[in-house]
C-alpha cells in the first residue's frame, strides 16, 4: 500500500532503495509507529532518509503521498468525515481584550481536545462564525482558524497569529534543510562539522579503551588507560565584508558567524567594507578608530590558518582594480592587489557570496572577484558551504 509514497520520494530527489523499503514495513510490524499520523512520519523519516539534506524533499514527498495526514479530514480519527473548505474561509478575525482572553479555558489534556474534535466532527453540518463550540472562524471554539483559544488545533490558517495552537495539521516542518536553501545556524553547524582536523591535548581524561584492553591483558588484571581528549585543531580565519549591500543579508551571516564561533576553538575574525584594503576592523562601531593594518593579519596569522571570506562582493569595480577607487576613504593600492596578497598568504581560502548563483552574471564585481579567486567561491547556501569546506580540507 506505500509503492505510491516510495515513488513520490523518488520523483522528489530522496534516495530511497527496496532495503528501506523493507526496514520501514519492518518497523510496523514491530509496532514501532502508533496510530497517530506522527508516529508514522517519524517512523518513515527515520527509515527512509539518510541524509539531513533530503528531509525538506521527504516532507514535500510526504505530503504528496499522504495529502489527508497533514491536515484534517483524518479518516483514523474522523471516521471519513471531512470539512469543506467554505467552513474556514476567512470572513472575520476575532479580536479579544486580555480580560477576554484570560477568561477562556482549555480542555486541559490532548486527548480530550482531540475527543471533542470527533464529536464536533460527527454533529457539526454547517459553516460557524465567531462561535464557541463549533469548528469555524473568529471565535473562542478551540478548533478552526483567525480566533483564540489557548488550547486549540489550527486548521486552515496561513500562518500562526497566538501560538496557542496544541495541533496545526497544515504546518509543513523542516523546510530549510534542502541544499538549495538559505541556511539557519543549525544548518550551517552540519555543514561546518565537515572541516575539522583532529588532535589529543590537554589531561589524560579520556578512557582509552582499546589501551586498556591491551595492557590488562599483557599484565593479568585491570589496568585502566586514558589518553587526552581528541578536539579540532583547525584554525579559521574569518574575514566578513560588512555595511553596504550586505545589509540585506545581516541575518544569515550573524548566523553563519555564531556558527563558526560555535564550532571552532581556534578562531580570528576581522571586518571590511566590500573590499579589503590596507586595514580592517574588529567592531564596526568603532571602525574609523581602533583598526588593524592588514599587514600585520598577513605576519601574525600563519599559512596553516583556513580563511573564509563572506562577502557579496556587490561594488563598483573601480573599487577592486584601481587606487583611489574605495568608497570611503583614499586606498593608496587597488583592492586586487590587496585579495590576490590574501590569496596568496592563505592557500585554502574560500569565498562565501550570499547572492543567489543564479544571480551572479548580473553584476561585473562579482566576476572580478571569482577571477582573483580563481574560482574559489561558492554561494552561501548549505551545498554551497558543503563544497567550501570540501575546497578547505
Amino acid at each position: 500500500m506505500f509503492r505510491p509514497f516510495l515513488d513520490s520520494l523518488r520523483r522528489h530527489g530522496v534516495p530511497v532503495s527496496l532495503r528501506e523499503y523493507l526496514d520501514l514495513l519492518a518497523g510496523l510490524d514491530a509496532g514501532l509507529s502508533d496510530w497517530r499520523p506522527e508516529g508514522f512520519y517519524h517512523l518513515a523519516r527515520a527509515t527512509l532518509v539518510k541524509n539531513e539534506s533530503h528531509i525538506d524533499r521527504f516532507d514535500r514527498a510526504f505530503a504528496e503521498a499522504f495529502a489527508g495526514l497533514d491536515e484534517i479530514p483524518i479518516e483514523t480519527l474522523v471516521d471519513q468525515v471531512s470539512i469543506p473548505r467554505e467552513w474556514l474561509e476567512k470572513l472575520a478575525e476575532k479580536l479579544l481584550t486580555p480580560e477576554e482572553r484570560a477568561a477562556i479555558q482549555g480542555r486541559g489534556s490532548f486527548d480530550e481536545l482531540m475527543k471533542r474534535l470527533r464529536e464536533r466532527l460527527a454533529e457539526q453540518q454547517g459553516r460557524h462564525q465567531g462561535g464557541s463550540k463549533w469548528i469555524g472562524t473568529a471565535g473562542t471554539s478551540p478548533f478552526g482558524a483567525y480566533g483564540y483559544n489557548p488550547e486549540g488545533v489550527r486548521i486552515g490558517q496561513a500562518e500562526s497569529r497566538h501560538r496557542r495552537a496544541v495541533k496545526v495539521w497544515d504546518k509543513r516542518e523542516f523546510r530549510d534543510f534542502d541544499d538549495s536553501v538559505e541556511l539557519g545556524t543549525r544548518n550551517i553547524k552540519v555543514a561546518l562539522k565537515r572541516l575539522r582536523q583532529w588532535a589529543r591535548h590537554g589531561a589524560l581524561e579520556e578512557l582509552d579503551l582499546p589501551g586498556t584492553i591491551r595492557a590488562s591483558a599483557e599484565h593479568g588484571y585491570i589496568d585502566v588507560q586514558t589518553r587526552p581528549e581528541r578536539h579540532n585543531a583547525v584554525k579559521v580565519l574569518l574575514f566578513l565584508d560588512a555595511g553596504g549591500s550586505m545589509d540585506d543579508h545581516s541575518r544569515l551571516v550573524d548566523e553563519l558567524f555564531s556558527a563558526a564561533r560555535a564550532e571552532f576553538k581556534h578562531l580570528e575574525h576581522f571586518y571590511f567594507h566590500n573590499c579589503v584594503y590596507e586595514a580592517l576592523w574588529k567592531d564596526n562601531r568603532r571602525r574609523w578608530t581602533e583598526t588593524t593594518p592588514t599587514w600585520e593579519a598577513i605576519n601574525r596569522f600563519g599559512r596553516d590558518y583556513k580563511t573564509i571570506f563572506v562577502g557579496d562582493a556587490s561594488m563598483s569595480p573601480y573599487e577592486i582594480a584601481v587606487p583611489g577607487g574605495a568608497n570611503e576613504h583614499w586606498n593608496p593600492e587597488s583592492g586586487e592587489t590587496w585579495l590576490k596578497r590574501l590569496r596568496e598568504t592563505w592557500p585554502d581560502h574560500v569565498w562565501l557570496n550570499p547572492v543567489p548563483r543564479t544571480h551572479w552574471g548580473h553584476t561585473r564585481s562579482i566576476a572580478m572577484v571569482r577571477e582573483i579567486f580563481e574560482d574559489r567561491m561558492q554561494p552561501l547556501t548549505l551545498e554551497g558551504l558543503t563544497q567550501a569546506m570540501r575546497l578547505l580540507g
